[in-house]
C-alpha cells in the first residue's frame, strides 16, 4: 500500500480560495383560508436581459394524486415557466423537491458548485415565484451584484403567497 505525503507548502498555496456563498431564505406564510395548499415555488437567478443564469430550486408535488399534482401545474409558475422552466427535463437533480410547508425555508449555494455553478461577475436578480391551488400567484425580486467584496444582506417582501425573501451574500 502506498502512502502519499504532502509536506510542500506550495501545494497548499496552489489550492484556490473558498468560493463565495449565496444564502437564500424564503418565507412561506400560513394563510388563514378554508382550503390551504402548499404553493409550488421556483427560485432562480436572472441576468440583466432576464435570461436564466441559474435554476436554484423548484418545489412541486412530486407524485401524482387525486388532485392532479406532478408537473401538470408547473405552468402556473408563469414567469419561471416562460423563462426556462418548460425547457427543463424534470426532475432536476439538486433543484427539484417537494412543496414546502409554511415557515422559513433556507437554501445555501456555493460559487462553482451545482446548481449555482460559475456565476460570472455582473448584475443579477434573485427571483422567487409561488403559485397555490385555490390561491394566488406572486413574484418577489431581489437585485444584487456578483461577486460581492463584503458581506451583504438584501431583502424584499411579498404580500400574499410569499413573505420575506432574504439574500445573504458573502465573499
Amino acid at each position: 500500500m502506498r502512502r502519499l505525503l504532502f509536506s510542500t507548502p506550495a501545494l497548499l498555496l496552489a489550492t484556490p480560495a473558498l468560493a463565495a456563498d449565496l444564502d437564500v431564505t424564503v418565507q412561506i406564510p400560513q394563510l388563514d383560508v378554508a382550503e390551504y395548499h402548499r404553493p409550488y415555488t421556483a427560485v432562480w437567478i436572472e441576468r440583466e436581459d432576464h435570461g436564466v443564469a441559474a435554476q436554484l430550486a423548484l418545489w412541486y408535488a412530486q407524485k401524482e394524486s387525486k388532485e392532479g399534482a406532478g408537473t401538470k401545474w408547473l405552468p402556473e409558475l408563469r414567469q419561471w415557466w416562460r423563462r426556462g422552466g418548460r425547457d427543463l427535463q424534470l426532475p432536476v437533480d439538486g433543484v427539484s423537491g417537494a412543496t414546502r410547508p409554511a415557515g422559513e425555508q433556507h437554501l445555501k449555494f456555493v460559487q462553482g458548485k451545482a446548481p449555482l455553478g460559475a456565476l460570472a461577475p455582473g448584475k443579477y436578480t434573485l427571483v422567487v415565484e409561488a403559485a397555490r391551488e385555490a390561491g394566488g400567484r406572486e413574484v418577489v425580486r431581489v437585485p444584487f451584484e456578483w461577486p460581492t467584496t463584503a458581506h451583504r444582506e438584501l431583502a424584499a417582501q411579498g404580500s400574499t403567497e410569499l413573505g420575506a425573501v432574504k439574500l445573504d451574500l458573502a465573499p
